[in-house]
């Protein structure tokens, strides 16, 4: 053959086939072939950090295969992603396959349309050794960092642990937002508000100064009793709204999130599955610009579908000091295609970045925003109403950007006709109670924001550091439910006052991420002991010193000398004179024995335990996942040890109320039932019991598809994206192509035993990212089995 074309993945060597004519043949490397051996030999330490790289084992035959095309090829073209990591897999695949300059030809491309393909073979260029330097000295350093730390947690805090340069700060970011809400104290103030009518119509009015004090409030509206109100001042003033930049992979991830709900993994495989098929640009970048024949597009566009008047051509410029300007924002590569991708998430985060584009490009929206004066008869206080006209939609006829829950709201709605000196007629008016807010918590998306305004990570760590710190359960993302709180309010109506005490729930979270015990304490160890690392500046600075190596200014086996003496020193000296850290917190004595009470972070977690830790009949429960080590009361301690109970029996077996890591729940002859949130597992009858144990019964029938008298251990089920096979504690996924429910006994057996992986499996072979290097130590001897599908 003449030319060989290689690329990381298969969807891309089909796209890019197309566009090439039948001396090109296009093969996939399957992303990385080299990488790491997990074990302490992979670094050459005493030989200048020299690297020492193995081929995967399960990529070994592929690579015999690229290697005998490449021997049957005039030119070898590599064509792997245009990141550092695309350059270090390129790299890569230069050494393995033992290629030589003279026939070997590297081309990037930012989109994968047949004009930017046939570019890249006409502008080809050699390896970036920088870019490769870069690569090479962030999964060094990561490898360094993670095997240093990780055996110090095993020793001194709990075996199995991880640490990371970048997961770490990660973790840290959640746990001390958590104990700033914890420490925050919530104060109320009185917020005044009223209604009037104005030709016909209601708008609302609010007094700018809060009463601290109930009190002062009802002096306020005692105030207002018999009084008229009339408009002073109007002050009309123009104002605009600009359109937001094009999506880097940050923005990206934080509006798909709060549009669309998608987590930060399914995103970025989404948006991947895009640019191999063609549709939209690279989307691993920090970069907010776009090309001049983009631009151009664009504008072509807008001024078909909209008008002259909605086009305003803008170069935006990153915020991201090192942001690769060469580089391109996520944008479509053909504004004319409106629907895109295989599957309803895909045409919706397409249908995104179309709009978000497109609006990036479009006039400003004007406004009219005025304000109005009124004055109140019986007293010197005035009242202040605002409201907006939109003149002109600009780029709000297409796009609106989402903001994050803590952001600063406007809610200013359109006023009717005034003129100073109306008189208005009054309807009522609320003095509301109203309660600070404490900083919110961090969702995945805005993690991700936070990580990026600290300059720590860059578009290809930002998910795999998510989803990292949640696979080593230092963070987990849940729902939790909020709690009741007492409001008071008083309205004025009618020249009368009256009082009243509603209920209101504060708390209630939504997909937001929280510290685990495990990560509470791993973060205090690390903090502790080694600062250097967990400081926010020094993970930005050593991103910025990656930043120099890709641009030839800095060595970068002499960045990684100079950060490992110092932190071989602190590793070696934590080792020796460390004390094991467990969390332990003494919350008071048990009114029963008179003995303490503690609650610290075990072998197997977090437990609450009765007695010193040399008393022989101590008495230790695990804590559920409702309660913290760090939140925990004494009561509720004290509570756990009340469990399990025997309500009764059913069938002639015990029915058994314990507390498990979701909550209480009824255990009766291996059917579990979980005890309604609503309902105390203290009292709960034992007729009570029995209906939750019939209704799990019912629910678990409803659900199965077949099982097997002669193998109880074999079910097929269904599930919330099709049947599936469970063998044991193990989910296996059943092709679609397979009826399930005329499978045999032996059919699932053998299903079992060469369990096909997940899709998330497949999704996860592509790259290992350096957000992987720190839990490679926990798992050095990994075991191959079934993997469990997440339901």
């Amino acid at each position: 053959m003449k030319n060989l074309v290689i690329v990381e993945s298969p969807s891309k060597a089909k796209t890019i086939q197309k566009f090439l004519g039948t001396d090109f043949v296009v093969a996939s490397c399957m992303g990385h072939i080299r990488d790491l051996p997990e074990n302490d030999k992979a670094i050459d330490v005493k030989n200048g950090f020299t690297p020492v790289y193995e081929i995967n084992a399960d990529k070994k035959k592929l690579v015999a295969e690229l290697t005998k095309q490449a021997k049957e090829s005039d030119l070898v073209w590599l064509a792997s992603d245009e990141d550092r990591e695309g350059e270090a897999i390129a790299w890569h695949l230069y050494e393995a396959l033992h290629l030589n300059q003279q026939n070997t030809r590297r081309i990037v491309f930012h989109e994968i349309t047949k004009t930017a393909i046939i570019y890249a073979v006409n502008n080809p260029r050699t390896i970036d050794g920088n870019l490769v330097d870069a690569q090479q000295a962030r999964r060094v350093l990561d490898r360094l960092v993670g095997y240093g730390l990780s055996p110090v947690l095993w020793r001194k805090v709990q075996r199995n642990l991880s640490a990371g340069r970048v997961q770490s700060v990660a973790v840290r970011l959640v746990v001390e937002r958590e104990r700033e809400i914890q420490a925050f104290t919530a104060t109320s103030s009185f917020k005044i508000t009223a209604d009037f009518i104005a030709e016909g119509k209601t708008f609302a009015a609010e007094l700018p100064q809060k009463f601290d004090a109930e009190e002062q409030a009802l002096s306020f509206l005692e105030r207002c009793k018999g009084a008229s109100y009339s408009v002073t001042a109007l002050d009309t003033k123009p104002a605009k709204k600009s359109p937001s930049a094009p999506f880097t992979t940050s923005t990206l991830q934080q509006e798909a999130s709060r549009k669309l709900g998608y987590s930060l993994s399914r995103t970025m495989k989404l948006a991947q599955d895009l640019y191999e098929a063609g549709y939209i640009t690279y989307m691993r970048t920090d970069s907010v610009n776009l090309s001049d024949l983009a631009l151009s597009e664009a504008r072509s566009h807008i001024i078909s579908q909209f008008g002259e008047k909605y086009s305003s051509t803008r170069n935006f410029t990153t915020k991201v000091a090192s942001a690769q300007e060469a580089h391109e924002a996520i944008r479509p590569t053909d504004f004319s295609r409106k629907v895109a991708g295989s599957t309803e998430a895909h045409k919706k985060l397409y249908d995104l970045i179309w709009k978000r584009t497109l609006a990036s490009q479009m006039s400003d929206a004007q406004i009219e925003r005025t304000i109005a004066t009124i004055a109140i008869s019986t007293t010197p206080e005035t009242l202040t109403a605002t409201g907006e006209v939109l003149v002109f939609d600009g780029f709000l006829n297409l796009y609106m950007e989402s903001a994050d829950e803590d952001a600063e709201g406007n809610d200013n709605k359109m006023l009717p006709p005034l003129s100073v000196g109306q008189s208005l007629d009054f309807v009522s008016m609320l003095a509301q109670e109203r309660f600070q807010r404490p900083p919110a918590r961090f969702t995945e998306a805005s993690l991700v924001k936070k990580l990026e305004e600290l300059g720590i990570g860059r578009p290809s760590t930002y998910a795999p550091t998510i989803s990292t710190i949640q696979a080593r359960k230092y963070v987990v993302k849940e729902d939790r439910d909020g709690r009741q709180r007492e409001v008071r309010s008083a309205k004025l109506q009618s020249d009368e006052i009256l009082s009243a005490v509603t209920t209101e729930t504060t708390g209630a979270e939504r997909s937001k991420l929280f510290p685990t015990d495990i990560g509470n304490v791993v973060t205090d160890f690390l903090v502790k002991h080694f600062d250097d690392i967990l400081d926010y500046n020094f993970t930005a600075t050593v991103e910025k010193q990656f930043d120099e190596i890709a641009e030839g200014k800095l060595k970068w086996k002499e960045m990684i000398a100079a950060f490992y003496v110092p932190f071989e020193q602190d590793v070696r000296k934590t080792s020796e004179t460390a004390e094991r850290q467990s969390g332990e917190r003494l919350l008071g004595t048990d009114p029963r024995t008179g003995r303490n009470v503690y609650v610290r972070l075990a072998r197997y977690g977090p437990i609450a335990q009765i007695g010193d830790a040399d008393d022989e009949d101590k008495q230790q429960k695990g804590l559920p996942g409702n309660l913290s080590i760090e939140t925990i009361t004494l009561e509720e301690a004290i509570e756990l040890f009340k469990f399990p109970r025997v309500v009764g029996d059913f069938e002639g077996k015990p029915m058994v109320v314990k507390i498990g890591r979701f909550g209480p729940y009824i255990d009766h002859d291996g059917t579990f039932a979980s005890v309604p949130k609503d309902e105390d597992p203290r009292t709960i009858s034992a007729d009570r019991s029995r209906e939750l144990i019939e209704a799990r019964r019912k629910s678990i029938a409803e659900r199965t598809i077949k099982e097997f008298p002669e193998n109880p251990d074999v079910r097929i089920l269904k599930g919330r994206w099709g049947p599936f096979l469970k063998i044991g504690t193990n989910n296996i996924r059943i092709p679609k192509d397979v009826d399930a429910a005329a499978l045999t006994l032996d059919e699932c057996l053998a299903l079992g035993s060469v369990s096909a992986p997940s899709p998330d499996a497949t999704a996860k072979r592509k790259k290992k990212s350096p957000a992987d290097e720190s839990s490679a130590v926990a798992k050095k001897k990994p075991k191959r089995t079934a993997r469990k599908k997440t339901k």
